[in-house]
């Protein structure tokens, strides 16, 4: 999709009453973002976007409290996990690696855990948020905002700037995932055992998930203060991203939008 089309698929989706809700996650290397159908990857290079459909839990797994958190969790990583996804081979194994952490962290002598476990959050850090990815992060947020406001076509141009920060990010589940983690292992009433850290990651996970969601649901003041760490957190998760920065977000919006009108 050349210039040209982008722009037509964008100012007729600023013209449009209802769109897709949207989000996205940046890479080093491009932009990816996913509505509830399809995902499509911009790559920051000019190189050819990768796109695919993404996949449906079944309807009582989205229904289900508690369960639906950790399905829409695993349906996010569909673009990075998926066959011709937008991570290599090896990308895959490091993020694999990353989702079993808490397997062998269980292994550790209790004494040492925290210390484990911070050492993996920063090494997963620090591979998650390299080269261009903040500032492809504010971008990733520009353009679904851009979406949200009508604003395509003025943000393409730079004659608008919609925020970077953004309510549905996952720094946001982030911030929410640490203090529900430390309250969780205080509070845990199971017997302890080695996997006992195992089960409270995945409480931790379902628990915030849950949270997280009704925070973005009922966004009434106390779903705000809810998020507001995530938001002040995103200072550092992301930078003010250049136009042609913006731009590749932006085309990524294009090819799901436009697919999303054709079906």
């Amino acid at each position: 999709m050349d210039d040209a089309a982008v722009l037509e698929v964008l100012a007729e989706a600023d013209t449009s009453r209802s769109l897709p809700r949207l989000g996205g996650m940046a890479r080093a290397d491009g932009v990816a973002i996913v509505s509830e159908r399809i995902w499509c990857f911009s790559r920051l290079d000019g190189g050819a976007p990768a796109a695919g459909q993404m996949p449906r839990p079944p309807e009582l797994v989205v229904r289900l409290p508690l369960v639906r958190g950790l399905a829409r969790l695993a349906v996010s990583l569909a673009p990075l996990l998926a066959r011709g996804g937008v991570a290599r081979s090896g990308e895959r194994l490091v993020l694999l690696a990353a989702l079993l952490a808490p397997i062998p962290i269980a292994l550790v002598p209790s004494s040492f855990r925290p210390e484990a476990l911070a050492v993996v959050i920063v090494a997963l850090l620090a591979w998650m948020l390299r080269g261009a990815t903040l500032r492809l992060h504010g971008a990733e947020h520009r353009a679904i905002a851009a979406a949200e406001t009508r604003s395509l076509v003025d943000t393409w141009h730079g004659r608008a700037r919609p925020s970077r920060f953004s309510l549905r990010c996952g720094t946001n589940f982030a911030a929410l995932l640490v203090p529900v983690s430390l309250l969780l292992e205080r509070v845990w009433f199971v017997p302890s055992s080695t996997l006992t850290p195992v089960f409270v990651s995945l409480a931790a996970l379902t628990v915030t998930m849950e949270i997280w969601l009704a925070a973005q649901r009922w966004l009434s003041p106390v779903g705000r203060i809810v998020l507001l760490p995530g938001l002040a957190l995103q200072r550092l998760t992301t930078r003010e991203p250049a136009l042609d920065e913006t731009r590749v977000a932006l085309r990524a919006v294009a090819v799901v939008l436009a697919a999303d009108r054709v079906r």
